[in-house]
């Protein structure tokens, strides 16, 4: 889709990594989490590293169809693999706890994957807010899966943080008297 504002992997992968450490924190101390925050955070620094060889494939085309959907999951699992192989030796084993999505708790996986829907959902209200009704449809469509998560956390992140996202820089800084 045409973007008002391009994002490249680096800011994504830092944003939903800020994201996922806020998710762990509103688990741990609201929902009875026992989760590390920080780890969650570097995991999900990691979690579109493939896409330094695959490049980014819309999300819309990747699951559209199941044959091309299980392909991109084979490919994505060989550009893992093949940076995990370029790692010095003696650390391949730690950088295969970051990057193979196969090694990763079901808890922390979860949390990685709603904070990359909800940068995602973020995105499009960026988007909408400057205009551009390119995603309507996605927004609908992440309103349903982040809603259909069923989470508490997810949930809280929604109604206490999403509302800050679109404060212009002059409501941020504007001092109460």
């Amino acid at each position: 889709m045409r973007n008002i504002r391009t994002e490249n992997v680096q800011e994504h992968s830092l944003q939903v990594a800020m994201v996922a450490h806020a998710l762990a924190l509103i688990r741990n101390k609201y929902f009875d989490g026992d989760l590390d925050p920080n780890q969650v955070a570097t995991v999900a620094m990691f979690h579109d590293v493939s896409e330094v060889i695959t490049g980014d494939l819309p999300t819309p085309v990747k699951y559209s169809n199941p044959i091309i959907r299980d392909e991109y999951k084979k490919i994505e699992k060989l550009a893992e693999q093949k940076l995990i192989n370029m790692a010095p030796d003696e650390f391949r084993e730690d950088y295969a706890q970051l990057i193979d999505h196969h090694r990763h708790n079901k808890d922390i996986a979860f949390i990685v994957k709603a904070a990359d829907v909800i940068c995602a959902y973020l995105k499009t209200l960026e988007e909408l807010s400057a205009g551009n009704k390119e995603f309507e449809l996605a927004k609908k469509r992440l309103d349903k899966m982040l809603k259909d998560y069923h989470s508490s956390e997810v949930d809280y992140f929604i109604k206490a943080y999403v509302p800050s996202f679109s404060l212009s820089l002059d409501e941020i800084t504007q001092e109460d008297y």
